[in-house]
């Protein structure tokens, strides 16, 4: 699954990650830095990139229009990098399934728990753009 990383998140994020998904870029490596959302959105699209983010507009945006480009939303507020990189590498099965899955689910949210900063509970909903967040995947 090849995944556009948004401004929100690290750019370090592709490189330390490169090991679970090859096809890793950050906007900043794209020439997207600072950019509206709209145009993040269209690379995206025009080069098969599920987006990874933070920031919940791209979510909305998501349940709005559908894919592609398929939404990965980190639900995880104020966090470290290691954070989302171990998020991103325990729910490696889940997020590879949803890059697979081609029906009208078109962003999943991830987010966890932290019990002295280490994630204790995982959670992974997929939002459908015709029912809102309900399909679970696991």
């Amino acid at each position: 699954m090849k995944l556009l990383f948004d401004e929100n998140l690290s750019p370090v994020l592709p490189r330390i990650l490169s090991d679970c998904y090859s096809e890793c870029e950050h906007v900043r490596e794209v020439g997207l830095a600072a950019s509206p959302d709209t145009d993040v959105w269209e690379y995206a699209v025009r080069n098969q990139f599920a987006i990874v983010t933070k920031d919940s507009d791209f979510r909305h945006r998501s349940s709005l229009r559908g894919h592609p480009p398929k939404v990965i939303w980190i639900a995880l507020g104020n966090c470290s990098t290691r954070m989302v990189e171990g998020l991103l590498r325990h729910r490696i099965t889940e997020v590879t399934e949803f890059g697979r899955r081609s029906e009208s689910i078109s962003g999943v949210v991830l987010s966890s728990a932290v019990v002295n900063g280490a994630p204790a509970c995982d959670v992974l909903v997929s939002a459908n753009k015709n029912r809102g967040i309900e399909d679970d995947l696991h």
